[in-house]
């Protein structure tokens, strides 16, 4: 009798536990990282400086396959990041400005990038480490000038993912 008992307890988990699965509500990706300062794109979405979805959320969450050129990271859930008429706030800065990245989970790194268009701009090399909560990085923009987009990818070092961001703009 006893065996018959545990044998229908094995039975009913084995039939409820996809069904609770499936019916709780899904966690929420580990959080990564995106530029603060100057407000990228994802920044303002945070602020609700401009009206965006789901990046709104999770601004920190743009990550895609390594070598793309998108805001969006290749992330249809944040297309939006890759319209350039949305209403995008442009920051004022000099010659050359920091970059401030904020970092909800810091990844081993190899490398940081900054582009104007398909033109690599700055490079900086980790090695592999382990970054603190917060990166800066002072990029020279050299002769380029006016409105610009600013793609930022931060290139994590143990997989083939990489971190996207755009920061608009105006050099002068």
């Amino acid at each position: 009798m006893r065996g018959s008992r545990k044998l229908k307890v094995a039975l009913v988990a084995a039939v409820i536990s996809p069904v609770v699965a499936v019916a709780l509500p899904a966690s929420q990706a580990a959080a990564h990282g995106y530029v603060s300062t100057p407000p990228s794109r994802q920044a303002q979405c945070a602020a609700g400086t401009v009206s965006c979805g789901d990046i709104r959320y999770e601004p920190q969450s743009v990550e895609g396959p390594k070598g793309l050129k998108s805001c969006s990271g290749g992330n249809a859930r944040f297309a939006e990041l890759d319209d350039d008429a949305k209403g995008w706030q442009v920051t004022p800065v000099g010659t050359s400005t920091t970059f401030s990245w904020t970092l909800t989970a810091r990844h081993a790194t190899s490398t940081w990038q900054y582009f104007v268009g398909d033109r690599k701009i700055a490079e900086f090399n980790d090695d592999g480490r382990i970054p603190g909560a917060t990166v800066t990085h002072q990029v020279d923009f050299g002769d380029l000038r006016g409105k610009q987009k600013v793609l930022a990818v931060w290139n994590i070092a143990d997989t083939a993912n990489a971190f996207y961001t755009c920061v608009d703009v105006n050099i002068g």
